[in-house]
């Protein structure tokens, strides 16, 4: 038998751990439950894909940050950086904008359905983790392994 972490060393993701459970959900409380577009599908991997999964990015945060690969404004998987620090950083950009005299346009797009139009091999830019991050051997063929050949 398989030792638990040799999903890591050896840089394979197993078949039975990247089969997600699709439960379609209402998008909002109001709308047609008869009709198909009202529906957004969740998708929900096993207790065990999620533990590893949070492993993996607790490991690649903390390279990144290690490496100083992280954008400075990025607010996502980092510490004391928020939705609210991000509006905050934008707001104090407007006002020191403003207090130079200069002129100020914001421009704001609800992004609510991006997902649905996005081309879905620009999110799986392997080549991106290899050549703008460093990640290499086992922990690139992690990677691949972990985004291709999902089921549902």
């Amino acid at each position: 038998m398989e030792k638990p972490n040799s999903v890591i060393v050896y840089g394979y993701v197993l078949s039975s751990m990247k089969a997600a459970y699709i439960t379609p959900i209402l998008k909002k409380a109001d709308m047609d439950s008869a009709d198909a577009k009202s529906y957004r599908p969740i998708s929900n991997l096993s207790v065990i894909s999620k533990l590893l999964e949070q492993l993996i990015a607790k490991q690649l945060v903390n390279y990144l940050k290690d490496n100083s690969l992280l954008p400075d404004f990025q607010s996502a998987y980092r510490p004391h950086h928020s939705t609210e620090t991000a509006v905050l950083k934008v707001l104090a950009d407007i006002l020191l904008a403003l207090d130079s005299g200069n002129l100020v346009i914001l421009t704001l797009l609800d992004h609510s359905a991006a997902f649905d139009s996005v081309d879905h091999n620009t999110l799986i830019a392997l080549d991106r983790l290899r050549k703008s991050y460093g990640l290499r051997d086992v922990c690139f063929d992690w990677f691949k392994s972990y985004l291709s050949g999902r089921t549902q």
